[in-house]
């Protein structure tokens, strides 16, 4: 039995379905895996063949523009609330903000 993980950032599963979708894995298998480690309610089988065809298009993004706009005012408060705040301190707080440096957000 594997040890599930609670709340994972929206970001990590769908960068596992990107993994699982190059590697061949059907999207009714990607889900059936995603459940086994996240829980049955992580992500609908609609949504995972949605993400599989965006990434058979070409897609290579993970977030959602309303994510990472999301992301962007959750950063500025950060910064508003404490001047020294540092790129590791907000990684540490949220491992999937680092796509806003990629973004060129912060």
């Amino acid at each position: 039995m594997f040890k599930t993980i609670a709340d994972p950032a929206d970001c990590e599963v769908r960068s596992l379905i990107r993994f699982l979708n190059a590697k061949k894995v059907k999207p009714a298998e990607i889900n059936r895996q995603l459940g086994e480690i996240y829980g049955e309610n992580v992500m609908i089988d609609g949504m995972v063949r949605k993400w599989v065809r965006q990434f058979n298009d070409g897609s290579t993004n993970v977030h959602d523009e309303a994510e990472i706009d999301g992301l962007v005012a959750k950063v500025n408060d950060k910064i508003h609330e404490n001047r020294r705040f540092t790129i590791r301190m907000l990684f540490d707080q949220n491992p999937c903000s680092l796509i806003l440096t990629c973004h060129g957000k912060i």
